[in-house]
Formats: structure tokens, sequence, C-alpha cells
């Protein structure tokens, strides 16, 4: 396994090491003990599974009262994945990172908690799972506008992805009320 730092502090690529013969391939999705020495030491508490059709954007989603590190990954198919830093006094505030994640990269991505994450679909369908440090709170839920211009993330999928109507309503992170943002610590 080869465990990676991005641009943003707290955000890790992972790389896992895969085995492949005859029959197919194999490879360690979570070993706890592999992933403590790198500092993902968070106890995962919920798995949640999407499927999601080409063109489709989920995010940029976060809690704030119950704030979840996420473990993705892609079990099917091909997304672009992103994190962005929402926590208030952080170095880089308003910065995102971005990968793809697929079924035939199998890397994952740690997003600790105090970011607002992400994907959009680029194959036909999508298999996406997330390992969570925290338990989904439905009136917990807030989001930052996936088309912020500030973000400058470049999806791929133009101007009209499919959202669900949610999504559609967030604001830009500027346009935010700060007590409904994550603090640095």
């Amino acid at each position: 396994m080869q465990i990676e730092s991005t641009s943003l502090s707290g955000i890790l690529l992972i790389k896992p090491r895969v085995f492949y013969d005859g029959r197919g391939r194999f490879f360690e999705s979570f070993q706890a003990q592999r992933y403590a020495e790198h500092g993902i030491t968070l106890d995962f508490v919920q798995d949640n599974i999407s499927y999601s059709q080409q063109g489709t954007l989920r995010g940029l989603h976060y809690q704030l009262q119950h704030p979840q590190g996420k473990l993705v990954s892609v079990l099917r198919g091909k997304v672009l994945d992103v994190a962005v830093d929402i926590r208030l006094g952080s170095p880089t505030f308003g910065q995102s990172f971005s990968c793809e994640l697929s079924d035939e990269n199998h890397y994952q991505l740690y997003v600790p908690p105090g970011f607002a994450h992400g994907f959009c679909v680029l194959s036909e369908e999508v298999c996406f799972h997330y390992k969570c440090t925290d338990y989904y709170q439905p009136k917990d839920e807030h989001g930052i506008a996936w088309n912020d211009p500030a973000l400058n993330i470049a999806w791929p999928l133009g101007n009209a992805p499919l959202l669900s109507a949610k999504d559609k309503l967030y604001l830009p992170l500027k346009d935010t009320p700060v007590d409904q943002l994550p603090r640095y610590e």
C-alpha cells in the first residue's frame, strides 16, 4: 500500500497493492493498523454505497455538528472525486484537491472532517463506497455550490450535470454563513 499526502493537509491518496492472477485480482480495502500508521485513526462507524449514472454530480457535502471523515473508493466505474477545505482559519481555506477514482486504479481518498466532498460520474454507471467516521444525520446536511467559481473546480461535465434538488440550492463558499462552516483547529 502506498499513501501519498496531497496539496491539502489531511487529505490522503491511498494506492493499495493489487494482486493479479488468472482468477482476477485481490487487494485489502481497509486494515486498521496500517491506516493508523498513516494518521487515519478515527473509528469508522458507517459504510454507504451509492449507484449513479453518467453525468451525475453529488456534492459538495459536509456535516457540521457531526462531521464525518470519509474513506471513499469506487467499486465499479470511474469518478472525478473532489475535496474542498472549508475550515475557517485554515491556511488552505477554499482550496480543492481532485483525483480520479476507478475500479481499475483501486485508489481511495481519505477526506477528514472539516472538508466538503463530492464527485462526478465519468463512466456509464458508478458504484461508489463511503466509509464514514460518524453517522449520517439528515438534519445536519450542509453543502457548497458545486459550480462556485472561486473554487475553480474543473468538473468535466459541462454546465448541466444531474443534480439533486438540494445540491441545486447550495450557496458559494463566500456566501455561506460563517456559523455554518467548520473551524480549523
